[in-house]
């Protein structure tokens, strides 16, 4: 048996109440595993952890040895085997997303640095917290001491969303949806690409209005559509996906994959941005996938989501060393 301790920033948020009983019901890790969990929120949210923390408790996981609650990041960052990233500063009425960026953009610097001084190099942080990408970009530049690899962001609620997607438009059941790629950022400009997908070995044939008039556009906005329809954010399906990324970065995984990464060049993206990428994902590392075709269409718009990830890039700057 070993112990891993996992810590959840946010954790009095609704994507980690969610997450919490998803990952102690069935770990992610070996089955003899057991968790160390520490949950991290602001000193107002203090009593609500508590109360948590007792919900907790009463499952009687046999998966969990303990549980922290704190508002000190360095108590609860301190030798994390995983931290997840929940926690971000909400997009407010009138507030421009650049201020948004800029705002969180101090916010993981100052976590960033304290994960540096008290985690090991084999540390995995998984950045969850909205604009997810460029905040996983601070949070990379400013952990030298962890391996950009070590730091990923979280697309595979897009790709879930776009498996769904298809799967409905085939009348296929999901499992049988294999090779979806989700390129870029993720944000209305994330790039869903199904050409390479294929159905039982089959290739996937729809019409190509369906491709540019539904399925992408569907995929891009669906965060808004359940917001529109359900008055809350993504919380349940967030959190799925949370435990999918955690479950193949420590089991590898037999499907491609998207996540965020560090660029280094691949598919003419620009070094140095965190870019959702078609990878294989064997037990704790990962390749990105060579030679994918790429559709000439799909090609401008992965360019459209670079550059807006190029503009996030330089709007927080002053945040890179």
């Amino acid at each position: 048996m070993s112990i891993k301790k996992v810590t959840i920033t946010g954790a009095a948020g609704n994507i980690a109440y969610s997450l919490i009983f998803r990952i102690l019901s069935k770990l992610p890790f070996k089955a003899t595993d057991k968790i160390d969990l520490t949950l991290l929120d602001i000193e107002l949210s203090q009593k609500s952890l508590t109360g948590l923390r007792f919900e907790i408790e009463d499952c009687a996981f046999s998966s969990l040895n303990e549980i922290a609650i704190t508002a000190d990041s360095e108590k609860a960052f301190d030798d994390s085997d995983y931290i997840i990233m929940v926690g971000a500063k909400p997009r407010s009425k009138g507030m421009e997303r650049s201020d948004l960026i800029l705002d969180n953009a101090g916010i993981f610097k100052s976590q960033a640095e304290t994960i540096n001084s008290v985690c090991s190099s084999s540390t995995k942080i998984i950045v969850v917290g909205n604009p997810a990408n460029t905040n996983a970009l601070i949070l990379n530049y400013n952990t030298p001491k962890i391996p950009n690899e070590n730091v990923t962001s979280l697309m595979k609620l897009d790709q879930n969303r776009a498996k769904s997607i298809l799967a409905s438009k085939l009348d296929k059941q999901v499992e049988e949806i294999h090779q979806m790629i989700i390129w870029g950022n993720h944000s209305t400009t994330q790039v869903p690409d199904l050409y390479n997908c294929n159905v039982m070995s089959s290739i996937v044939d729809v019409e190509e209005s369906w491709i540019y008039d539904t399925f992408i556009p569907k995929v891009q906005k669906r965060g808004g559509e359940i917001i529109e329809f359900r008055g809350l954010s993504s919380a349940a399906s967030a959190a799925s996906a949370i435990y999918d990324h955690i479950n193949i970065l420590e089991n590898g995984s037999d499907e491609w994959e998207s996540l965020g990464i560090m660029t280094s060049g691949e598919y003419d993206i620009t070094e140095g941005l965190m870019f959702s990428l078609p990878l294989s994902i064997s037990e704790n590392s990962y390749r990105v996938i060579p030679d994918v075709n790429i559709n000439s269409k799909i090609a401008d718009l992965i360019k459209l989501s670079e550059k807006e990830l190029l503009k996030e890039r330089d709007i927080v700057k002053q945040y890179l060393p």
